[in-house]
């Protein structure tokens, strides 16, 4: 048990990292844990990707060339990108990390979160990756932030040496938090109250996904994910997010540009919308006032 999944990251940068090692991650990735990686002195390198998401096959010219401790992945509904990464790449990047000794770091908070479609394996579920897999998830996004309860599962061999540095950090986590969170799982129906929310975020992501054709400039291009929180944009060419951002701050609306989760090779153009804290109508004003933003001349 953790207190919240960036423990649990921090965690396994303090016992897999030493100054100078590489860390493989997606590009554009999770913008804490890259930070927790280089806070540790990792080497950030990007695994090429494409519409799918990270490519398995460019892993073993990377791990020959730099040696990396693991890879981190947010394979369902990633942040910022809400990009999910299909099964039979999952499939062969544990096939991949098997044959060269790669360790994976698999961060999956939001697989609950889907709307659309059928769920699918987590990485560490197939064949070849359980024993060097490292399985990070919350309850953040399913019951409660504030209780910051995570937990971190890991191969035997791992697992000693994440106790001794989760003692070393904070003994352990809330007790009292954690007795909240039992009884809520226990006395409580979780699946009951995970699909209200799923009804809910479905119809705040549509409402999202209907209107911002219209509040992005023309030539914007957008995705659609099945789930989680987000959706990523990406502006025509001439346009910078963080410009487009100081002008929707004007109108008192916000977004996030996608800059900072990048480890290599920036896209000023992108940017990510969250879904999932506003209601539909709410959404629709927020959308109005993004168009009144990048209408200005």
């Amino acid at each position: 048990m953790t207190t919240g999944s960036q423990q649990a990251l921090g965690l396994v940068a303090a016992v897999r990292l030493d100054r100078t090692d590489a860390v493989l991650v997606a590009n554009p990735s999770y913008l804490a844990a890259l930070q927790c990686f280089g806070f540790a002195g990792a080497r950030l390198v990007a695994v090429p990707r494409d519409a799918e998401g990270l490519d398995p096959e460019a892993l073993p010219a990377l791990i020959a060339e730099h040696a990396p401790k693991f890879l981190y992945v947010v394979p369902t509904f990633q942040n910022p990108t809400g990009r999910t990464l299909p099964a039979a790449r999952r499939a062969r990047l544990a096939q991949i990390a098997a044959e060269h000794g790669l360790w994976i770091v698999e961060d999956d908070p939001y697989a609950e979160l889907r709307y659309d479609g059928e769920p699918l394996a987590p990485i560490g579920a197939q064949p070849g990756a359980a024993d060097r897999t490292i399985t990070i998830s919350s309850l953040s996004k399913v019951l409660a932030p504030g209780m910051r309860i995570g937990w971190l599962r890991a191969p035997e061999p791992i697992l000693r040496p994440l106790v001794i540095a989760k003692q070393a950090a904070d003994l352990h986590s809330s007790t009292v938090d954690q007795l909240a969170a039992r009884a809520s799982l226990q006395d409580g129906d979780l699946d009951t109250h995970i699909d209200g929310l799923r009804a809910e975020y479905r119809r705040r992501r549509d409402a999202l996904l209907d209107g911002l054709a219209a509040a992005l400039p023309a030539g914007s291009a957008f995705n659609r994910p099945d789930g989680g929180m987000f959706v990523r944009a990406r502006l025509p060419p001439g346009w910078d997010a963080e410009a487009l951002l100081r002008s929707a701050l004007e109108y008192d609306v916000a977004f996030v540009p996608c800059l900072p989760f990048f480890a290599q090779e920036p896209d000023e153009r992108t940017l990510r919308l969250s879904f999932t804290t506003h209601r539909p109508a709410e959404i629709a004003e927020g959308l109005a006032r993004l168009g009144r933003a990048a209408a200005q001349p």
